[in-house]
């Protein structure tokens, strides 16, 4: 089998509004809403890095510059952190910055669907296989989802490889989800994916999670700007055309999966990774054990 292209860029799509989160997110943007002490986006990123991305395309819209802020240093914040010895806070601001000349920004201009905020990064991709990660979908386990598909991707030979996770009929017409083919160990060969299907239409409960390895031929799909489900331009939809012309595999990702582009979702994923903090999780249990209902 021949070695597939590395994948080497990544792209994370921001732009969103974060409405469901309003008022907090009126002037913060939605990926920057903490997860204990670290912003959502940059849980994504520091998966990405882990996973051997060497540069991040971040597409944004209006009030995002936040984000842009976050990536860069702060010399004036590691010069007060150094010179008042706080080794612990300063590297915490460090890890998690990529490299300088790593790191661009694009904007969206206009929401039109995940599929156009994809389609806006084309310029900076070429003709390389990229990632794609959304924020909202928190992965916390060791190794992160984005190094599993990694692994996958050179084991099959390249191509498309997405992410799943099986979820209860009732939830499955929210998502994007898999047909399958055949299995071995965690990896499923994908048949078709659908958005948002009915329940009882759905082709399985595997729900498709916000991670992705695509080839750039996507590209050629996401120009024809063709609207799927609401209306917008639907990654989807482009991924299903390229069924039979590429290998296309899902992995079942080992880890857990926190939703936080929802308000339940995010207070179970601050729980769930607080209580995995040593230096916070006896106090949290705690407090959790004395809340009264």
């Amino acid at each position: 089998m021949t070695k597939p292209q590395p994948v080497r860029k990544a792209v994370l799509p921001v732009a969103g509004m974060g409405t469901r989160f309003l008022p907090a997110t009126k002037a913060v943007p939605k990926e920057m809403l903490p997860v204990v002490d670290k912003p959502v986006v940059q849980y994504a990123v520091e998966e990405a890095m882990e996973a051997g991305i060497e540069q991040f395309i971040f597409v944004t819209g209006r009030g995002k510059h936040v984000i842009e802020d976050h990536f860069d240093h702060a010399y004036e914040l590691e010069a007060l952190l150094t010179a008042r010895d706080k080794t612990a806070e300063l590297n915490s601001l460090l890890e998690g910055l990529p490299t300088t000349g790593s790191v661009s920004f694009t904007r969206q201009q206009k929401p039109l669907g995940l599929g156009h905020a994809v389609w806006c990064a084309r310029h900076f991709i070429g003709d390389e296989p990229f990632a794609v990660l959304l924020p909202d979908d928190l992965m916390v386990g060791k190794p992160g989802a984005l190094s599993q598909m990694m692994r996958a991707y050179n084991e099959v030979g390249g191509g498309a490889v997405i992410a799943a996770e099986e979820r209860p009929q009732s939830e499955i017409s929210r998502y994007g989800v898999i047909a399958p083919g055949a299995i071995k160990d965690n990896v499923i060969e994908v048949k078709g994916v659908v958005e948002k299907p009915k329940a009882e239409d759905a082709p399985s409960r595997l729900r498709i999670v916000g991670r992705y390895i695509l080839p750039s031929e996507v590209f050629a799909e996401l120009d024809r700007k063709e609207k799927g489900a609401g209306g917008e331009i639907q990654l989807t939809d482009s991924m299903q055309k390229l069924i039979g012309r590429q290998p296309f595999h899902a992995v079942k990702i080992d880890g857990n999966w926190y939703d936080c582009g929802d308000k339940v979702g995010f207070l179970h994923a601050n729980i769930a990774v607080g209580l995995q903090r040593p230096d916070i999780a006896p106090a949290l249990r705690a407090i959790l054990k004395s809340v009264k209902i």
